[in-house]
């Protein structure tokens, strides 16, 4: 274990040197899925004592735990369906996470919920809402968030005055809260490496190791080098979400747990396109619709829609785009239209296999499963509540080793960065002076890496030219973009715009115009030469001409076909272990 949590870095020698370990020494678990449920698995089982590897095949959250709706929420829609044990514990997980484990990445954001009829909605909604803030009640016998109020339709247009006037008869204001889902999965993961875990990205599982029944480690293919190490582990956990039926296929047939994607389109229009002080929800034919406010951009979404082709890449077509422009411009009085989307991305929602064909009456609670001995199997779930999946997935982790295992402590184990996070926050003037960057800088940090700002500091300390903001990007220093390397274990490009950053959605340009400084301020840390860097931004520019052109597209099929046209920048291994 290091001095203090915040030192683990993930950068190139310590992911050389995690691989190493895991291919010589037996772990007591390995992890196989770098999203957010793995990582939570892979901090749970960290805390509890055990020795402890984690692989992923692309780049840590590069799958659905990137491309959600970024919210930590308990999920209105679930009190309807009656489902209130889901919904307390989603909003129980949502306190812990806003007050103890991740104060800064997790933030409350108000929502505005437009009333359409007279009489009988208001109390309807309202009685909703009293046992949502109810339920909420845990940690230290507060929510974290303030409580709903009514609203009539004139103080809701203060609010929010970008409403159509006609479209509501009132409103009610309701609190939840977001995070940059990408930038949580990787302040887990270094968490868990502070504890000892050892992490690797662009490490592929081609294969499971066994005695006869017994499941006793996996067979993974470095991507980046193409060599391949046996991990042997006592126990397995496949945390890999829509990939996990391709997972149990691996070892030997479909198993005890089946996965459906149900496919979910977002938007990104800047903050001015609307004029509102808050968040709206809106109900839809199928689900609901937030217009959610992220830094100087709104997020708006989602679709729900069955998806059966490429996991790895998800395509939103023109259908998709206009469906959600269609209906935010049902309450909005001046419309939005295509030219005003600055960012779209699509993510698939990993549902557990129901009687019902939609997507979105499949269930969202969790399985875990046993199916074979050194195997152990979780998915479903949601986002806000992968710290109760990974605890689950443990204890059964736990019974596998028939060893006495301590029970779980992540519920008071604060993230990488949150320790001191308050105390930095409030001498952020001082921070500001002392750096010579502006406050609103500091605030940036603060809000992307807590008390661990220091660390980004001590890069511009040591080289100052990496205090300026990217040219093309200014929301974003390229000291960001380097401490995205030394520390962040991003490996290409790509992971940098798109994850470490989201510049690939927060321009117009989608990061063409700032990936050749990007390159460069990478070469140093990851050791690229000239050609190397040039492969890095053509790779990057036809994955963006790819999504642009699937995005122009009518249907799944034909916005799928553009998109898997576009090369991975390394060779990535079938489950076979052949290259595609």
């Amino acid at each position: 274990m290091t001095a203090r949590l915040g030192t683990a870095r993930l950068g190139p020698a310590e992911r050389h040197a995690a691989l190493s370990r895991m291919g010589s020494h037996e772990l007591d678990v390995v992890v196989v899925g770098g999203g957010v449920v793995g990582a939570g698995v892979a901090l749970d089982a960290a805390t509890r004592g055990l020795s402890v590897g984690l692989v992923e095949a692309r780049d840590f959250a590069s799958g659905t735990s990137s491309r959600s709706s970024k919210l930590i929420h308990g999920g209105l829609r679930y009190l309807e369906q009656l489902n209130f044990d889901l919904v307390r514990e989603a909003l129980q997980e949502r306190s812990l996470l806003l007050q103890r484990i991740a104060p800064h990445l997790v933030r409350p954001v108000p929502f505005l919920f437009p009333l359409t009829h007279t009489g009988w909605e208001r109390p309807y909604v309202g009685a909703g809402l009293v046992l949502y803030d109810s339920l909420g009640f845990s940690f230290g016998g507060t929510r974290g968030v303030p409580g709903h109020r009514h609203l009539s339709r004139r103080r809701a247009l203060r609010l929010a005055p970008a409403l159509k006037r006609t479209a509501f008869t009132g409103a009610v204001q309701y609190w939840d809260a977001q995070v940059d889902d990408a930038r949580y999965v990787m302040t887990l993961l270094r968490t868990a490496a502070d504890y000892g875990a050892q992490v690797a990205s662009r490490a592929q599982v081609v294969g499971f190791l066994r005695e006869g029944e017994r499941v006793t480690g996996v067979r993974v293919c470095d991507l980046e080098t193409g060599t391949e190490l046996d991990v042997r582990a006592r126990q397995v956990v496949n945390a890999t979400g829509v990939w996990t039926d391709d997972i149990q296929e691996l070892v030997g047939g479909r198993g005890q747990i089946h996965v459906k994607a149900s496919k979910g389109v977002h938007l990104l229009v800047p903050r001015d396109r609307i004029h509102s002080l808050t968040g709206i929800i809106l109900r839809t034919e199928k689900s609901v619709l937030f217009v959610i406010p992220w830094g100087r951009h709104w997020i708006i979404g989602t679709t729900d829609t069955a998806w059966t082709l490429d996991k790895a890449h998800p395509a939103a077509s023109r259908t998709d785009i206009d469906y959600v422009l269609d209906h935010v411009n049902a309450v909005l009085s001046v419309p939005l239209t295509r030219d005003d989307v600055e960012g779209v991305y699509a993510g698939l929602r990993p549902l557990l296999r129901g009687e019902s064909e939609q997507t979105s009456q499949l269930s969202r609670e969790h399985v875990v499963a046993h199916p074979v001995p050194g195997l152990v199997m979780v998915a479903g779930g949601k986002f806000t509540t992968y710290r109760v999946m990974a605890a689950d997935a443990v204890d059964a982790v736990a019974h596998g080793l028939d060893l006495r295992v301590p029970a779980s402590c992540t519920d008071r184990i604060p993230l990488a960065g949150a320790e001191g996070y308050q105390a930095q926050w409030n001498s952020r003037h001082r921070l500001a002076e002392s750096s010579g960057l502006h406050v609103a800088r500091i605030e940036h940090l603060l809000q992307r890496y807590g008390s661990m700002t220091e660390e980004v500091l001590e890069l511009i300390e040591a080289d100052p030219t990496l205090a300026r903001p990217l040219t093309g990007a200014d929301d974003y220093l390229r000291a960001e973009i380097v401490y995205a390397a030394t520390h962040e274990g991003a490996r290409h490009l790509n992971d940098v715009l798109t994850r470490r950053t989201h510049i690939s959605i927060e321009t117009f340009h989608r990061g063409l115009a700032v990936a050749e400084e990007a390159a460069e301020l990478l070469a140093g840390p990851l050791g690229w030469d000239s050609e190397q860097v040039k492969r890095e931004v053509e790779y990057y520019t036809k994955r963006v001409e790819a999504e642009r052109a699937s995005q122009e597209q009518d249907t799944d099929q034909e916005a799928d076909a553009i998109q898997m046209g576009a090369p991975e920048i390394v060779p990535v291994a079938s489950p076979e272990g052949r290259a595609l």
